[in-house]
């Protein structure tokens, strides 16, 4: 079974745009002369953008395609000479930045779901110089799930909390919060339409494959029957005390 890679149709494997992405970096400063690491990065379009703005990049993967794309795309955009992608545990990476990247990633830290963002927040401590920042892209519950809508997510109720619950455990850990900003229903929606275009295509082409078949009608449960409106994405800028 071949998909149509993500990449075809995304800029980025979650719900940020453009605009976003590009918001968000202003928010990290300054970038010349920055090492920006990205643990989860993906095909790694944010980092790219970052090294476009001055920095250098680091950014670590397990998906080797992704990897792939990403190393093309660098290419394409001539910064290949200042950013290296890399096929591999992200969670278990070991160096120094100025900034790193976990966009929708905490995942990569391993442990259970209920303490990945922990996890991420703890690796910042480790990776990050002092005065270095962590630009976290996680999810929070934008409303209270319903028992029906939980029923049908992959998600547990206790995996997240409100956007103030998540800025409050990051202050706990020892951050300040510089900036936050949080994905619009357009961008979710765009993300989701974007992700089942795979699946659409090889149904087309492949009709009787039952097998993608369910895959995408799980995936269409529980977007509609689950998440849609209820789970939120935030992403915070935030900043470790020199």
């Amino acid at each position: 079974m071949t998909l149509t890679p993500l990449h075809d149709d995304l800029l980025f494997n979650g719900p940020l745009s453009s605009y976003r992405a590009d918001l968000l970096l202003r928010s990290l400063g300054p970038l010349d002369g920055q090492h920006v690491v990205d643990l989860g990065c993906g095909w790694a379009d944010l980092l790219l953008r970052a090294v476009a703005a001055g920095a250098t990049g680091h950014g670590v993967d397990q998906d080797a395609e992704a990897i792939a794309h990403g190393r093309k795309v660098a290419v394409d955009r001539g910064l290949a000479d200042r950013v290296t992608l890399d096929v591999g545990d992200a969670g278990a990476w070991t160096g120094s930045a100025d900034v790193l990247i976990v966009n929708g990633a905490s995942q990569v830290f391993g442990g259970e779901p209920l303490t990945h963002t922990v996890n991420a927040l703890e690796a910042g401590r480790r990776i990050l110089r002092p005065g270095g920042r962590l630009l976290l892209g996680e999810g929070f519950w934008e409303r209270e799930p319903t028992a029906a809508q939980l029923a049908v997510m992959p998600i547990e109720r206790e995996q997240y909390g409100s956007v103030a619950d998540l800025v409050d455990l990051a202050l706990a850990h020892g951050y300040q919060l510089q900036w936050l900003s949080q994905a619009s229903q357009d961008d979710w929606d765009e993300f989701e339409s974007a992700h089942a275009l795979g699946y659409v295509r090889h149904l087309q082409a492949h009709p009787d494959d039952t097998e993608v078949r369910a895959r995408a009608d799980r995936q269409r449960t529980w977007r509609l029957h689950g998440w849609r409106g209820v789970l939120g994405m935030v992403y915070l800028t935030l900043v470790l005390p020199l």
